[in-house]
Order: structure tokens, then sequence, then C-alpha cells
């Protein structure tokens, strides 16, 4: 029998890697959101290419997701792709040569712009891409889709 100490230590420590988010991103076509798993369903708007989205549910080959401003909507799975982006979040996000503020600006994003997520290895900067080439590092608060 496992004391349970030991067992509410396990439970503790793999409770984060079960809430995880699972973030994926538009494939090269952008693809329709439905209100339901289905074709048959309402057509509430459509995503653009690289757009980030957090997938909340699987069904089958749908997937239920949710975007920046929290909506939900299904769509099939096969139009997202793993590659992560990020979208910027807050007006005037500032992409820095170096994970400090005071590094150099390299480029000033408006808000809903699409950066490829290139290393999310920090709590408080990520390093982006831009279309362009532009590669920096964003505030982890300015983006979202991590």
């Amino acid at each position: 029998m496992i004391p349970s100490r030991l067992l509410a230590s396990v439970l503790i420590l793999a409770a984060p890697a079960a809430f995880a988010f699972d973030f994926k991103s538009v494939g090269p076509a952008p693809v329709i959101l439905y209100d339901t798993p289905t074709t048959k369903g309402a057509k509430l708007y459509i995503a653009p290419r690289g757009m980030p989205l957090q997938v909340v549910i699987g069904y089958g080959d749908w997937v239920k997701v949710r975007d920046m401003s929290g909506e939900l909507a299904w769509t099939e799975a096969k139009g997202l792709v793993a590659r992560r982006n990020v979208v910027v979040s807050t007006p005037g996000a500032k992409v820095f040569a170096e994970p400090d503020d005071s590094s150099p600006v390299l480029m000033t994003a408006d808000k809903g712009v699409v950066l490829e997520l290139v290393d999310p290895s920090t709590i408080a900067w990520v390093r982006v891409r831009h279309r362009d080439g532009i590669l920096g590092y964003v505030r982890s608060n300015d983006v979202w889709g991590l």
C-alpha cells in the first residue's frame, strides 16, 4: 500500500502537466470556425493562416479551440499544425534584441500581429521571429498563445 503522503505528493507534482495548455497554429490555409463539430454547423468566422489557438478538447477529426478573445469554436484538426505562434495582445509591444528592457528595440508590434515562437525558455521573455525575419525577444505578458 502506498503511503498517503507519497500518493498526495505524486498527484500534486503531476497536476501541472495535466493542466498544461495545448496550443497549435492555423496551417498554411485559413480555417473555418464553427459552433458545432460539423461542417453543417453555423460558421462563426475564419481564422487566418498562422493564428494561434488553444486546443480545449478533441472529438474525432474535430477540435474545440479557444482564441485570444476567449471565444470557443470548433474546427477540423487537419487545418492546424504543431508549429507554435503567438499573437501580440497589447498595443505597441516592443521586440528587443536581448531579453532586457535596456537592450535595443528591434521593432514595435501592433496588437494582433502574429509572431513565430522560437524559444519559450524563460517565464518573463520569449524569443520570437516576425515574418519579415526580425528575431528578438518580447515580454511574455505582451503576447497570447503560451
